[in-house]
């Protein structure tokens, strides 16, 4: 039997689908990941954030939860896309408009596929990470240390969390960015 491990994954939706609202989608999809094998531990609330880059499109619901599983972290991947296709996600354009987006942030404290790579993708310079996406899954995702839209609902679900390359927690991390950013990230 496979060890029980925690998993923390974060929702994004900024287009309508299926007739619900943006909020809805959001607590849709964490319902729909659930299953024997994904049980949801805690989530936090939902929260009104500015688009993300700055014009491409209206502004966020985002929120973060954290699920427990005996699942690889594929197996998790695989799942996200699968809830992501289910609520009309389409692949189209990088960092575009979406029904939802889904992203595996974390799998307890590994770092796959291995430190060297996780570094590159964390280290990437701001412009290339927009045009080019890894063609393997990278965890810690490695921009999460970045986004105020993900740091300040995973402080309501993992503040202790430490990033196992950075070695700060999502508390230390969420202070390092500018104020104005948090800022903008308001509960609904």
């Amino acid at each position: 039997m496979r060890k029980v491990q925690s998993i923390l994954v974060a929702f994004g939706a900024n287009q309508p689908t299926q007739g619900r609202t943006l909020a809805q989608t959001v607590r849709d999809a964490a319902d729909a990941l659930v299953s024997p094998d994904l049980t949801l531990h805690r989530m936090s609330r939902l929260f009104a954030t500015p688009c993300f880059p700055v014009g491409a499109g209206p502004d966020y619901v985002n929120a973060v939860a954290e699920f427990h599983t005996s699942l690889e972290a594929g197996a998790v991947l695989a799942r996200l896309h699968a809830v992501e296709a289910a609520f009309g996600r389409d692949r189209v354009v990088r960092w575009g408009q979406r029904t939802l987006d889904l992203d595996l942030l974390a799998l307890d404290d590994i770092v796959l596929p291995d430190a060297a790579t996780q570094d590159h993708w964390r280290r990437l310079d701001p412009a290339l990470q927009a045009q080019m996406a890894p063609s393997q899954l990278i965890l810690p995702h490695p921009r999460l240390q970045d986004r105020a839209f993900v740091l300040v609902p995973l402080a309501e679900v993992a503040p202790e969390w430490r990033h196992p390359r950075l070695g700060q927690t999502v508390l230390e991390m969420l202070a390092r960015l500018e104020t104005a950013e948090i800022a903008a990230v308001c509960p609904l």
